[in-house]
């Protein structure tokens, strides 16, 4: 797939732009990123860690959510240490092979991300749908089995884009005017018109963002429903507490994407584009475990018993 001979004609590498800007600003963005970066990372493992050292989380509901939060730490790793090289290198190339690996396993685990959010509106529906048959469904071996799938899930969806950009030709210029090897910037630099590829790499893209969400909003209609037919009070509050971090993940999630992806001519300006792709690569994946740990009770209190981590 990642052969450079023929196909890829004389560009062996690109060139990622990035933020081009003084010297003293690009410092700064240096250190903002690389500080976002750590605390991503500190944020995320803090979940991991809580879920694993406490005895109370282990159920379906806090595993999806560690397993979410280690796709976030892999998520953020596929492209901001790169972003942070492109930042204070001089020469900002990255090759052939690297741009189409950056682009999949970034855009993998974008996919991935999708397919989580659902299962996770999927458990939350279940719990609050039918809440005394929750234990005998959500089982641990089913668990699994959804982890399962979202991973591969993501993986195997971006193969068929990674073939077919795999097969664009690329002869000159090198040059994308953005941070990472995004699919639009990726394929405006083809020697020859490939409006095949565009199409089918943006409808496979259009599929797992709509068909996720739909089926999110769908489940959160159905929680909705539900939840108004409990009598007001403390039932009603819990209810709506297990839910309001995940929707709110999820609105910044999906809200970003499809800024990007879906709304008519958002990609085609350069600085809209690399701001709306640094929020949903950096800046979610950020404040993801702030929002789940002061949304979670039982989340601080295992987090508590962690000092060293969070």
């Amino acid at each position: 797939i990642l052969k450079t001979s023929n196909i890829s004609g004389s560009v062996s590498e690109f060139i990622l732009l990035g933020f081009p800007c003084r010297k003293e600003i690009q410092r700064l963005l240096f250190v903002l990123f690389s500080l976002i970066y750590l605390l991503t990372l500190m944020g995320n493992l803090s979940i991991i860690c809580a879920v694993w050292s406490s005895r109370k989380l282990h159920k379906p509901m806090y595993i999806l959510l560690a397993n979410f939060s280690f796709l976030e730490i892999c998520y953020v790793s596929s492209n901001v240490p790169k972003l942070l090289a492109t930042i204070i290198s001089q020469t900002k190339s990255i090759s052939y092979a690297g741009c189409l690996l950056q682009f999949y396993f970034f855009f993998s685990m974008c996919a991935a991300e999708c397919l989580f959010l659902s299962v996770m509106s999927f458990d939350r529906l279940l719990a609050i749908y039918r809440p005394l048959h929750y234990p005998t469904v959500m089982t641990h071996d089913l668990c699994a089995q959804l982890v399962v799938f979202c991973w591969a899930g993501g993986f195997l969806w971006l193969l068929t884009p990674l073939t077919l950009i795999s097969q664009v030709p690329f002869c000159g210029p090198n040059t994308i005017d953005h941070f990472l090897c995004d699919l639009a910037p990726l394929l405006a630099l083809s020697c020859a018109p490939v409006p095949g590829t565009t199409l089918t790499c943006g409808i496979i893209s259009s599929l797992i963002i709509f068909l996720t969400f739909l089926y999110i909003l769908g489940t959160y209609f159905c929680v909705l429903r539900v939840v108004l037919q409990v009598p007001s009070g403390s039932g009603r509050h819990k209810a709506f507490s297990t839910c309001t971090s995940h929707l709110a993940v999820v609105s910044l999630f999906y809200g970003s994407v499809m800024v990007m992806y879906v709304s008519p001519g958002s990609g085609d300006h350069p600085g809209m584009q690399k701001f709306v792709t640094l929020f949903y690569a950096l800046a979610t994946p950020f404040f993801n475990p702030l929002i789940y740990n002061f949304q979670n009770k039982d989340m601080k209190e295992a987090l508590k018993n962690i000092p060293y981590v969070f």
